[in-house]
């Protein structure tokens, strides 16, 4: 029997493209790649935070997630792994990416494979995948890839400033986090026990007499 990883992708550019969006897509098709080579069926949920800002402060004032949040937290609660990109402001992750985590259960995250991302408009930024973004998952008690990707504005041109190049470094993150999530997860959700009919329940105890 084929296993199936469910992977959720929290992108949490603000612009329609965003650069987070496109390394966000990027992280996912390689990964996709790699557990489809290793023999699993992959489900992938992209969620655009932005489409959920509104939503996300209304829970904070009134602690009622609206219909299509509560559905995206269920989500991420269900998942395997998590591909977590954000731009960078003021030398870290965007307030409405911090926002959507702060709405979620802090335990429903452990022990999920998680693979970072960051875009920001200079290489300056990219210390905030280490002293931002993976001490938030690290108290989340989540299993993170080793290694990071951020994406400079070099990244989508054709500069060659002596760097890895991006697409180099998007399949060693996604090698890695696909490592994570072959085998078994101990941040999978146990299914919920199927509820029997009364009758049925019945009968099997007289038959077990």
């Amino acid at each position: 029997m084929v296993e199936t990883r469910r992977i959720t992708v929290l992108s949490a550019g603000l612009g329609v493209p965003s650069s987070s969006r496109l390394l966000a897509d990027q992280l996912a098709a390689a990964t996709e790649h790699q557990l489809a080579d290793a023999g699993y069926q992959v489900a992938v949920d992209v969620v655009e935070l932005r489409d959920l800002a509104v939503d996300i402060a209304n829970n904070f004032v009134t602690g009622y997630a609206a219909p299509r949040l509560a559905e995206v937290i269920a989500g991420v609660e269900a998942t395997d792994g998590i591909i977590a990109v954000s731009p960078v402001f003021s030398a870290s992750y965007s307030g409405l990416f911090k926002s959507f985590i702060d709405v979620l259960d802090p335990k429903s995250l452990e022990g999920k494979a998680v693979l970072l991302g960051a875009t920001g408009g200079t290489d300056r930024h990219q210390m905030v995948l280490e002293y931002a973004m993976r001490p938030l998952f690290s108290y989340l008690r989540t299993r993170m890839a080793a290694t990071a990707v951020f994406a400079g504005p070099q990244d989508w041109g054709n500069a060659d400033d002596g760097a890895l190049p991006l697409s180099d470094r998007v399949e060693r993150a996604a090698a890695e986090f696909a490592g994570l999530l072959k085998g078994a997860q101990p941040g999978r959700k146990p299914a919920v026990a199927e509820s029997l009919p009364f009758e049925q329940l019945l009968a099997g105890i007289s038959g077990g007499r």
